[in-house]
C-alpha cells in the first residue's frame, strides 16, 4: 500500500491500481526541431483512495505543464464526436426548455465544437484554458474566456455574466489537478434550477475492458458513480439523474443540481450505483488486481508486432490518439517497429508522437502508402476509421489493440 493524499476526501490510505512506467505527455507532439532535444519523462502511477474510491495518477506533472498553449486536441477532427455533440445539444434544449435568453457555459470548450449547436442562445459561451483550440473556437464566432476554471474564475464570471442556466462538462472532469476547486467553482456559478451535465468515462469499463490505454497525465481522475458522489456532497450538489452513453468506449452522463432544490433522483441513479457495487468497484481487490491483466496485454502486443514484422509486414497505425501514446510507450513500440502514423488533425500532422517519435502523417495520404498491417489506435471511433482505410488500403489487414488484439473486417 502506497501513501499520498487523495485529491479528492485527504485521505492518505491508498492502494495501487495500474503502474505503467514513465511516459512523456501524451498529447506533446513533437515538431522535427524538438527530436533533437530530450523529452521530459513523468512515472505513470495511479492509485485508488481506500475512503472515497476515486481512482486517480501520483502527481508528478503540473497541469499548466500539459494544458500548454500548443496542446494538440481537437474534438472537431472526429465525425463521430460531432454527431454526439450535436444528439446532446438537440436533447438537452428540449429537455430543459432553453431558449436564446438561457445562459449556457461549457467548461473546457475546446474548438467550439459543441457550442456550435447552441447558436439560438445570445448567452452561450465557453470557458477553454489552451489558446489553439480557443482561437480556433474564437474565429468560429464562439464567445470563449481563455483560462482554467476554478473558484476564482467562477466567481468572476458570476459578476460579469450572471449565473448559469446550464454548464456542460464533457470529459473535463477527468483532467483537474484539484477537482474540489473546480466542482466548487461550478457550485458557484450554477444557478438556484440549473442544471449541471458531466461526462466521463465509466472506470467500471476502463477495469472489464481492459481500457488501461487511457490512463495518461493529462487524466488525474478516473471516475465512477461511486466516487463522484462523494466528491460532489460537501459541495452541496445532488445527482439526479445519470445515462449511460457510447462515447470513449462507455460513458456516464451525470446530471446535477443544487441540494437545497431536493430534487428526487431518478431510478438510473440507483441502478448504476448498484451495477458499480455488483461489479466490485467497492472491493478494493478488485482494483490491485488489474495490473496483472495490463502486463499480460502488454506482452501479447509485444508478441504481435515482432510476429508481424518478422513475416516482412510494414505496419502503420491510425489515429495519433493520446491512448495511442500510452499504449506505444508502456509497450515500447518506437519508430522502427511503426513506420507512420495517419491522423486528421492539422495540429498533429507533421509531428512525431511523444516518446516513440513515430511520425504523424497526413489521413489523406495513406492510400500512397503500402500499408500491410493496420493498428487503430483510438478504438472509440474505430467503425470511423475502418471505413477510411477499407477505402484507402483495401488489401490490408486490420487490427483493434483494446481490449484484446483482434482483427476486424
Amino acid at each position: 500500500m502506497y501513501k499520498f493524499k487523495c485529491r479528492g476526501c485527504g485521505s492518505i490510505e491508498t492502494t495501487n491500481f495500474c503502474d505503467l512506467g514513465t511516459c512523456p505527455p501524451s498529447n506533446r507532439y513533437l515538431t522535427c526541431e524538438e527530436l533533437n532535444a530530450v523529452e521530459s519523462y513523468y512515472p505513470l502511477k495511479t492509485f485508488v483512495c481506500n475512503s472515497c474510491l476515486l481512482v486517480q495518477t501520483q502527481d508528478f506533472a503540473k497541469s499548466e505543464d500539459l494544458f500548454t498553449a500548443e496542446y494538440a486536441y481537437l474534438s472537431s477532427t472526429s465525425a463521430t464526436w460531432l454527431k454526439h455533440a450535436q444528439l446532446y445539444s438537440e436533447m438537452i434544449t428540449y429537455r430543459l426548455k432553453l431558449d436564446h435568453n438561457s445562459t449556457i457555459t461549457e467548461i473546457a470548450s475546446n474548438d467550439g465544437y459543441l457550442l456550435c449547436n447552441f447558436s439560438g442562445s445570445k448567452r452561450a459561451y465557453g470557458v477553454e484554458p489552451t489558446e489553439l483550440a480557443a482561437k480556433i473556437a474564437q474565429r468560429r464566432g464562439i464567445e470563449t474566456v481563455v483560462d482554467f476554471f476554478t473558484v476564482n474564475l467562477a466567481k468572476k464570471l458570476v459578476m460579469e455574466r450572471g449565473h448559469s442556466d446550464l454548464i456542460i462538462c464533457n470529459n473535463v472532469l477527468a483532467h483537474v489537478p484539484d477537482i474540489n476547486d473546480f466542482v466548487a467553482g461550478l457550485s458557484i456559478l450554477l444557478n438556484k434550477t440549473g442544471t449541471i451535465t458531466i461526462e466521463f468515462p465509466h472506470l467500471i469499463n476502463m477495469i472489464n475492458y481492459n481500457q488501461y490505454d487511457t490512463i495518461y497525465h493529462e487524466h488525474f481522475s478516473y471516475l465512477s458513480l461511486l466516487s463522484l458522489t462523494n466528491i460532489c456532497k460537501p459541495h452541496k450538489l445532488s445527482i439526479y439523474d445519470v445515462e449511460e452513453i457510447p462515447t470513449h468506449g462507455g460513458s456516464l452522463r451525470v446530471y446535477l443540481k443544487h441540494s437545497a432544490n431536493d430534487e428526487q433522483a431518478s431510478d438510473n441513479v440507483d441502478n448504476i450505483m448498484k451495477k458499480e457495487i455488483f461489479s466490485g468497484l467497492g472491493n478494493l481487490k478488485t482494483y490491485s488486481a488489474f495490473q496483472e491483466v495490463v502486463l499480460s496485454h502488454k506482452k501479447k502486443l509485444q508478441r504481435f508486432v515482432l510476429e508481424q514484422l518478422g513475416l516482412g509486414k510494414r505496419i502503420y497505425g491510425f489515429g495519433a490518439a493520446a491512448k495511442g501514446n500510452t499504449l506505444l510507450n508502456f509497450c515500447g513500440l518506437k519508430s522502427d517497429f511503426i513506420s507512420g502514423i495517419f491522423d486528421n488533425a492539422e495540429t498533429k500532422i507533421g509531428r512525431y508522437m511523444p516518446g516513440s517519435r513515430i511520425e504523424i502523417l497526413d489521413m489523406c495520404t495513406s492510400y500512397k502508402h503500402n500499408v500491410d498491417v493496420a493498428l487503430i489506435f483510438p478504438w472509440n471511433i474505430k467503425s470511423e476509421i475502418f471505413n477510411h482505410i477499407k477505402k484507402s488500403n483495401p488489401n490490408c489487414r486490420i487490427y483493434t489493440l483494446i481490449p484484446e488484439i483482434e482483427e476486424i473486417s
